[in-house]
């Protein structure tokens, strides 16, 4: 009797056990299935408009408006392109290399500035350490246009507005920089190795150029690729703060073209096409360091 209620024992757990395996591999197949259209979804959402800018930028002012938004027409990406090169004595460049001016200097600059804040706060013991740390990082929740205002009083006070100045020292500070700095520093550059560059006779400066920066490469890159697709896309401080058209970044000079398309419609073509210029060298700089800023970006959250 003991057997027979053992047997049937074993027979139910065995068809639960099987029911909760089909159950779990249902529950998973649903799971894929959500998670691919959800991804299906948001590629869709981001790539779309990058596709219409690359069709429309190929197109004639007479196509642009006369077609379907999303194929192509006439190809004329190329007399467009001349179009705009020529256009009031080839502005478009000026701004060009404002942006890759502002964006590659203060980029660097701030990489630089918060690489060794951060390997100061994860390296040497002071008072107040944490306090500092957490009012840096609080910076991260204030948002950029919170301070364009205030700065532009300070920079009116002192007479630096309408100039690179206005635009390149602001973009000097990265709280989001100095965390990754410090989270890095103290998971890949070991005290024992500091130690033995002080035993040699290295001083401070000379052991972090030379040893702490090698250690830290992939978040300094990581740092530098955040911090110059931030300034590259810079819009409200360059807008409150320069009036000399030569000074504009790209963004500032396309949002003023955009602004006189009701005036001067031919210039729409020109605003397209300049848009689709201006993203080439972010896709660039991106797909240069794309090896670095993975592992930076990786570590520096996992650590």
């Amino acid at each position: 009797m003991s057997v027979s209620t053992e047997t049937r024992a074993l027979r139910t757990q065995g068809v639960r056990g099987k029911a909760s395996r089909d159950g779990g591999i249902r529950e998973s197949a649903v799971s894929r299935a959500v998670a691919m259209a959800v991804m299906i979804v948001a590629t869709l959402y981001f790539l779309t408009p990058l596709w219409w800018l690359l069709v429309a930028s190929t197109k004639t002012r007479q196509d642009f408006t006369t077609t379907n938004p999303l194929w192509f027409a006439d190809f004329a990406l190329f007399d467009n392109i001349a179009a705009l090169l020529q256009y009031r004595d080839g502005v478009f460049l000026q701004w060009l290399g404002n942006s890759a001016l502002y964006a590659g200097v203060g980029a660097a600059l701030a990489t630089l500035i918060a690489a060794m804040a951060g390997y100061a706060i994860a390296k040497y013991s002071f008072r107040g350490r944490e306090t500092l740390f957490n009012v840096i990082l609080g910076g991260v929740l204030v948002p950029a246009t919170a301070l364009a205002l205030p700065l532009f009083l300070l920079f009116s006070q002192a007479g630096a507005t309408n100039t690179i100045w206005a635009v390149l020292l602001p973009s000097l500070v990265s709280p989001f920089g100095v965390y990754l700095s410090r989270i890095y520093a103290a998971a890949s550059v070991p005290d024992e190795i500091i130690e033995a560059a002080r035993i040699d006779g290295a001083g401070e400066v000379r052991t972090f150029f030379t040893v702490a920066t090698r250690l830290m490469a992939p978040a300094l890159v990581t740092i530098f690729l955040f911090q110059f697709v931030a300034i590259w896309n810079n819009f409200f401080l360059p807008l409150i703060m320069l009036r000399d058209e030569g000074l504009f970044p790209v963004t500032l000079g396309l949002y003023v073209w955009n602004t006189q398309v009701s005036q001067i419609p031919d210039i729409r073509a020109l605003v397209v096409i300049g848009s689709l210029l201006s993203i080439i060298p972010l896709i660039v700089t991106f797909l240069a360091l794309q090896r670095f800023w993975q592992s930076g970006l990786a570590n520096g959250g996992l650590k």
